[in-house]
């Protein structure tokens, strides 16, 4: 761990290589291009204010970032117009305000592929952008989150205000504290991924929904563990208010348990609005109530 090699961070289109991924970052500036990254542990981060830039490993799962944030934030700190993230790990970051994540998104759209987050304060957080989108496919987040921090929790994955956010066949497991999956977009779409709580420690909610949400929450698989700061759901809707409408979001297709020694009852669904949700075809297992209005 330490310095890159030397050409660890190419510029596809230019063939150009650089040593720090800053310098390949600042290369691409306001237009569009794509950075490989050689296989490597990296005490690197970078921050792109411009462009489109997407950051794809050479090898999934061989390039790893581990511990250094820029602006005290992330290890990518990213405004530009969008990013798209493939391939990479994100490990051990840390800051003083608890909010140290693998990717802090500022402004604009972004795709997430394949990558790892674990062992951080969060994976991802964002701010907020009401006509972005974000993406996250095929992903595992592991050993994140914390409560330790006097702002509140920090979670998982922490979306702000946006406009959409999709996550398809992704993994969520052994969190440290905050929610799994906490979104404030206006719409959500959770499908074909699993949110597994057995290790975890002091959670919350699986998946909250602080702001209301429409959208749809399918096909995913839920275990309730026993270490949890709160036992009282699995997802939660509108428990922060509601600048946002949940009439007609659904939640279908889904299966969810808690773990064997589990002794607390809970619930699937709790609302706290009094929108309309379309709960079917759920498959719950003992001491899991099917839904309830708060």
């Amino acid at each position: 761990m330490g310095q890159a090699q030397s050409g660890a961070f190419e510029v596809e289109e230019t063939g150009q290589s650089f040593a720090r991924l800053q310098q390949a970052v600042n290369a691409i500036g306001d237009g569009r291009g794509t950075i490989r990254i050689a296989n490597g542990v990296y005490s690197e981060c970078a921050v792109q204010a411009a462009g489109a830039v997407t950051y794809l490993a050479v090898e999934a799962g061989q390039a790893i970032f581990d511990g250094v944030t820029c602006e005290g934030k992330a290890a990518l700190v990213l405004r530009g117009r969008s990013a798209q993230v493939s391939g990479l790990v994100f490990q051990n970051m840390a800051v003083p305000d608890y909010n140290g994540a693998g990717i802090r998104l500022e402004r604009g759209n972004l795709t997430v592929a394949q990558s790892w987050f674990r062992d951080s304060q969060q994976g991802i957080l964002t701010a907020a952008d009401p006509n972005g989108q974000i993406v996250i496919d095929h992903s595992t987040f592991s050993r994140l989150g914390t409560c330790a921090g006097a702002g509140g929790c920090a979670h998982s994955a922490y979306i702000g205000d946006y406009g959409v956010l999709r996550v398809t066949r992704s993994r969520f497991e052994q969190g440290r504290g905050g929610h799994y999956l906490k979104s404030r977009a206006r719409k959500n779409d959770v499908a074909s991924s699993s949110f597994d709580d057995t290790q975890g420690r002091a959670t919350n909610y699986m998946i909250d929904l602080p702001g209301g949400s429409v959208g749809q929450i399918s096909n995913n698989r839920f275990v309730q563990g026993r270490d949890k700061e709160n036992y009282s759901a699995l997802i939660a809707i509108a428990a922060e208010g509601q600048p946002h409408t949940s009439e007609g979001l659904q939640i279908i297709g889904n299966d969810a348990r808690v773990a064997p020694d589990v002794q607390h009852d809970t619930t699937f669904v709790a609302n706290w609005s009094d929108d309309n949700v379309r709960l079917s075809d759920n498959k719950l297992g003992p001491r899991i109530q099917k839904y309830e209005r708060r």
